[in-house]
């Protein structure tokens, strides 16, 4: 299994982070890579089990499932349906903690996956990079910082 840990700051409260990424459907309205999503079947995008089909800004497209979100420990795990990556079985967590020194968030995103061994790499610092942190520093140009 590979391994993806990305880990920032954040120059806001948890809340107002939490505000503007718990909308499973919301990554265009924060995330730089995202051209377009919608929720399958007109699910609510907070409903465990939706699915979000999204397009990347290369045109790329991804399925990804909501398997759990908690607005109390302020996290959202998924897992990828369909992707143009050669990789399986990801699963992914976004979460976020209150720093209590200041009015900050501790942000952390990883994720789990399936691939042969010769593409490891190149994915684990693609999501990592492109993806988690490129996420992370779009959130820091928002909220200042």
């Amino acid at each position: 299994m590979a391994r993806v840990f990305v880990s920032s700051v954040i120059n806001a409260s948890a809340e107002r982070v939490w505000e503007r990424i718990r909308d499973f459907n919301a990554l265009p309205k924060w995330h730089p890579r995202i051209r377009n999503s919608r929720i399958e079947d007109a699910l609510p995008s907070d409903k465990v089990g939706c699915i979000r089909n999204f397009n990347l800004q290369n045109g790329d497209n991804l399925r990804e499932q909501l398997l759990g979100l908690s607005d109390y420990d302020m996290f959202t795990t998924y897992a990828i349906l369909e992707s143009p990556m050669p990789l399986s079985d990801y699963v992914a967590t976004l979460r976020l903690t209150p720093v209590t020194d200041g009015a900050r968030t501790f942000a952390e995103w990883s994720a789990e996956f399936s691939c042969d061994l010769s593409d490891e790499d190149d994915l684990v610092a693609g999501i990592g990079g492109n993806v988690f942190q490129g996420g992370f520093d779009a959130l820091k140009r928002h909220f200042g910082g």
